[in-house]
């Protein structure tokens, strides 16, 4: 199993900058997709970022420009620069581990981090 732990949350004011750190105990491979999700209560979750081995990346359109994603497999860590934060970035910021290109029960999450941006 994975367990996933995420850190660097908190408060901030709009405009400001934040980075996320998720730390993943547990055999990492370099196929699996790790990401972050963020989640407000009484909606969806949404996707925010996600990173294959390291190249290929992909992020919200309303993130683009303003968050980076990075992974570092030897450290077995995925982190998540945000910047130009906006009051709408206010949520739990949810580190993922995706690995149902190997079985498709294996997709696992962290408890998740609180994100508060204030105008």
């Amino acid at each position: 199993q994975v367990q996933l732990v995420e850190s660097g949350g908190g408060s901030m004011q709009a405009g400001g900058s934040l980075r996320l750190s998720c730390a993943a105990a547990g055999i990492i491979y370099s196929r699996d997709v790790m990401g972050w999700y963020r989640q407000v209560p009484g909606k969806q979750r949404e996707l925010v970022a996600a990173v294959n081995s390291g190249v290929s990346t992909n992020y919200a359109d309303s993130v683009k420009g303003r968050f980076t994603i990075s992974r570092d497999n030897a450290k077995k860590t995925v982190s998540l620069q945000m910047n130009s934060l906006k009051p709408e970035d206010t949520a739990v910021y949810v580190c993922n581990l995706d690995r149902r290109w190997l079985d498709n029960r294996s997709n696992y999450w962290g408890q998740g981090t609180q994100v508060t941006v204030s105008s």
